[in-house]
């Protein structure tokens, strides 16, 4: 169970798939693996059923062999969160496992998946971040939301819990005095609010719907764009990783590409103010998120700005997804095994 190598053991911690196998983004856990062998390190991928009292059975990449291969480790110097499902996360054994970290005194970052609306609620009450906050409502009720799409016409609904744009729904009133109901693949039109609730009232209280006020989105060549950011922990601040833009294309619901978005140079549209609001955001909400949650090591956003020139933080996310921008993605590894470094004290 020793490891021979003078660097960080990192735990690399996952979920079961229903078919099984272990979840979790292969691609990211082979380059980690490679990178931090150059840095005399070792990585395991494991989950929390496998963790004993005092080692762990995990899979480790061989990359002269090019295959994973099952092995006893000790616990690691350090564990990083990459559980991709919420349920999996919410689980008493992975809540024990978290315990026995806090425990052995192991350090571990990305604690959790964050509920959109408790994000909402966290930046409100902070002073800086709150100004850029659509505004936001928590759906309990009919009145609550007859009154909130009422008095702004036109609005989106997303689930609390979700991600990549799953479940979000536009809300708007039409010319006709009519209720147009839109999705991804979805388009209904409802003669009155009451007939709206009739269907779909009891999905939006069982799946923790917020309501969110719909931002006119500045355009670029006809169509609205968001910037998606990535950041990471620095030494006691947060740094910007890099930045991206998604705009939508076949649809105006969503920018994200797996909704039929497309990827832009953050070149095209960079401006002093864009490149302001990126930096003065990024440390507030890793600050914001990691005493609120426990350490946020990474973090994505997903941004906009309006016709007006006002920018927007729209989510943030706790387990960013891959960025499709290649120079992000090795900018990424390296702020990760930095961290890696940095957390299990093998920095030099």
């Amino acid at each position: 169970m020793k490891t021979n190598h003078p660097g960080p053991l990192v735990g690399i911690l996952s979920a079961r798939k229903a078919d099984g196998s272990i979840a979790g983004n292969g691609p990211l856990f082979i380059a980690l693996q490679k990178k931090l062998i150059s840095l005399d390190g070792k990585s395991f991928v494991f989950i929390p059923e496998d963790a004993g009292i005092d080692h762990i059975m995990g899979y480790t990449f061989l990359p002269e062999q090019n295959h994973w291969k099952k092995e006893k480790f000790r616990y690691p110097d350090i564990v990083y969160n990459r559980i991709p499902f919420r349920k999996s996360e919410q689980s008493e054994q992975c809540q024990q496992f978290f315990t026995i970290l806090n425990e052995k005194n192991i350090p571990y970052f990305n604690p959790c998946f964050i509920d959109k609306f408790e994000l909402y609620e966290l930046f409100k009450r902070h002073s800086f971040l709150k100004t850029f906050l659509p505004e936001t409502i928590l759906i309990e009720g009919k009145k609550d939301l007859f009154l909130f799409q009422k008095e702004h016409k036109s609005i989106y609904l997303k689930p609390t819990q979700s991600s990549k744009g799953k479940g979000i729904l536009r809300l708007r009133l039409t010319d006709a005095a009519e209720l147009q109901l839109d999705g991804i693949h979805q388009h209904e039109l409802f003669k009155s609010f009451d007939h709206f609730w009739e269907k779909y009232g009891v999905e939006l209280l069982t799946k923790n719907y917020l309501a969110q006020v719909e931002i006119k989105s500045a355009k670029y060549k006809g169509n609205r764009f968001d910037f998606r950011i990535l950041a990471h922990g620095e030494d006691k601040g947060y740094t910007v990783t890099g930045v991206g833009i998604r705009q939508s294309q076949t649809q105006d619901i969503t920018t994200h590409i797996p909704s039929g978005g497309r990827l832009l140079p953050y070149e095209i549209l960079q401006t002093n103010e864009h490149d302001n609001f990126i930096e003065a955001i990024v440390p507030e909400i890793g600050m914001a998120l990691s005493d609120r949650y426990g350490y946020f090591g990474e973090f994505s956003i997903d941004a906009g700005v309006s016709m007006t020139g006002h920018h927007y933080i729209y989510e943030v996310n706790s387990k960013p997804m891959r960025f499709d921008e290649e120079e992000i993605e090795e900018k990424k590894m390296e702020q990760l095994c930095r961290i890696f470094l940095q957390l299990s004290d093998y920095e030099n």
